[in-house]
């Protein structure tokens, strides 16, 4: 569990909040330095995510079986699900070459979103707003180039001059669109993942953290420990919800990059 604060005089404080929420998510400090390059923690998970989905994937494929076993039945569901259902179901026949892109972002999400759950860890990587953004930068430049590539400049004009718009309303409902496809698209689709495992982690962080120092203070404060039941019980609701919250964000971020590149594919859609 994340500390809510380093320095707390708990014969004070039962609970200790830090000076600024944003510390419960910031690691500056290098666990360790090669050369010029700094590992913080985040850094360091960054690369434990990367080495987890690279390595399910290597042992449920590498000898192929006719009857899998269990972890191979798992991971040729998820592999299946993303090329069928959001791959070539979203953006059609042509979504089969953008599968391997949506699949490696919907794993990496899913285990960085899944670290919040993960003992001595606690700390999912999206509530660090550079990893979903950097995401959707990536999602970005796909379905903007894809749509210049295949299209030509007829791409931006059906944007900016949509023509199934009256005449009148097209100079702004084109404005609205330029705004929503080259501004807003990666801020929205970072900032919604982004918020949902802030939000989610805070009230893991605030439910057992304090349930856990209500009871560690029952020698000082006595039968109010009991206040922490309530507080821990409510946190371990959360903490299951959590995983459903963490498997949804990860679906909902690799859908919306496969409509977007999809807008791209077929713009007259």
């Amino acid at each position: 569990m994340i500390l809510a604060s380093e320095e707390c005089d708990t014969a004070k404080e039962i609970i200790c909040a830090p000076s600024n929420v944003v510390e419960l998510f910031e690691y500056k400090h290098a666990v360790f330095s090669i050369g010029p390059l700094d590992f913080t923690r985040t850094v360091i998970l960054i690369f434990l995510a990367m080495i987890l989905v690279v390595g399910a994937l290597y042992f449920a494929f590498r000898k192929p079986k006719i009857v899998p076993g269990k972890f191979g039945v798992v991971m040729e569901s998820l592999v299946s699900f993303v090329r069928e259902d959001v791959a070539k179901g979203t953006i059609g026949p042509d979504g089969s070459k953008y599968a391997p892109y949506l699949l490696a972002m919907f794993l990496f999400i899913l285990v960085g979103n899944l670290f919040e759950l993960t003992p001595f860890i606690n700390f999912p990587l999206t509530s660090r707003m550079a990893i979903p953004l950097m995401l959707s930068v990536f999602t970005y430049l796909i379905f903007v180039g894809v749509g210049f590539s295949k299209n030509g400049m007829s791409y931006l004009w059906g944007i900016i001059w949509p023509k199934s718009v009256p005449v009148g309303l097209r100079w702004l409902v084109g404005l609205i669109e330029f705004v929503s496809y080259f501004l807003l698209r990666p801020i929205t689709l970072a900032v919604r993942l982004f918020a949902n495992l802030v939000a989610g982690h805070l009230m893991l962080t605030l439910l057992l953290g304090s349930g856990w120092l209500f009871f560690a203070s029952v020698g000082d404060i006595g039968l109010r420990a009991l206040i922490g039941l309530p507080w821990f019980a409510f946190g371990l609701l959360i903490f299951v919800f959590e995983f459903v919250v963490a498997v949804l964000q990860a679906y909902i971020f690799t859908l919306l990059s496969a409509v977007y590149i999809q807008t791209s594919v077929h713009p007259e859609h």
